[in-house]
């Protein structure tokens, strides 16, 4: 069998596929960031990764603040991890879910130059993966408001804004991006199922409002793939139609690999100095001006 997925290589770009399997949130924040750092020294190709979580763990945005709508002892109590992100948005609880991150150049992809038509372009792959399991999604809006919930501070999936997927009217994709050196990494959670005591239970939110209006208003934000399916739907079957869905849509041969011998080196590096560290979790960096 081959282990390509697309066109031919002839009538498209190749673009390697890394099937990371699951890992704890520090190594899987610094394999991405190993893996831009690659693409922009010129060593690594365009990369699709697909990727878990264990155990599960809680992501903070780049400049998220680590304060009382995150509750560390319970993150701590149930066996959880926790990573601040290379990049923005707002917390997740990374469970039962399919990650992807694209890194690529901004000359690899139409539009990439500008941040809005790149998250568009990505998307698509996303996009036509859901299409394949009956799936209809497509990029939210901020004034949408994450679909009926109206949105909680801290969470992310309580609001779908402009770089998310949505489907009917509940935020199904949550992306964010970070770019630099003409370099762009995308990655984004894609919840199987969401377990809404587990998920106000790490990330509580205002707890000045009772549980459960903050119940309704995740549960109205936000969707499992599985549910939109109407069955469960496993890591394996998404991640096969996530694949079939870049390959289609951005016309590209997805050739599967392995991390390169520096991206091992780099993700060790940044998983003992920066992400696995204290400091780096518990204190957001200050924003630069190109941020």
């Amino acid at each position: 069998m081959s282990d390509a997925v697309g066109a031919q290589p002839s009538a498209a770009e190749e673009w390697r596929l890394l099937l990371s399997g699951a890992a704890d949130g520090a190594r899987n924040m610094a394999v991405d960031e190993a893996i831009f750092r690659a693409r922009a020294e010129g060593l690594a190709p365009p990369t699709l990764r697909l990727y878990r979580w264990l155990p599960p763990a809680v992501s903070l945005g780049r400049f998220q603040a680590l304060d009382e709508r995150i509750d560390v002892a319970a993150v701590a109590a149930r066996g959880y991890g926790l990573v601040r992100r290379p990049t923005g948005g707002r917390a997740i609880l990374h469970a039962d879910e399919l990650t992807y991150s694209v890194v690529v150049r901004e000359a690899d992809i139409s539009g990439g130059e500008a941040l809005m038509t790149s998250y568009r372009e990505i998307s698509r792959g996303i996009e036509a993966g859901l299409g394949y399991l009956g799936v209809d999604a497509a990029l939210g809006t901020e004034a949408d408001g994450g679909g009926r919930g109206g949105g909680l501070p801290t969470i992310c999936f309580a609001k779908a804004a402009r770089c998310d997927l949505v489907s009917e009217g509940r935020k199904v994709v949550g992306s964010a991006q970070t770019r630099s050196r003409g370099v762009i990494l995308q990655h984004g959670s894609i919840p199987l199922t969401i377990d809404l005591d587990d998920l106000l239970a790490v990330l509580p939110g205002p707890t000045d409002r009772p549980l459960e209006e903050r119940r309704r208003k995740v549960r109205e934000a936000a969707v499992g793939v599985s549910e939109l399916v109407g069955r469960s739907v496993i890591f394996d079957e998404l991640a096969g139609a996530i694949r079939l869905g870049f390959a289609r849509a951005l016309g590209v041969v997805l050739r599967a690999g392995e991390l390169l011998p520096e991206e091992v080196r780099w993700a060790e590096e940044l998983t003992a100095s920066k992400y696995g560290a204290r400091e780096w979790t518990e204190k957001a960096p200050p924003r630069r001006d190109d941020d």
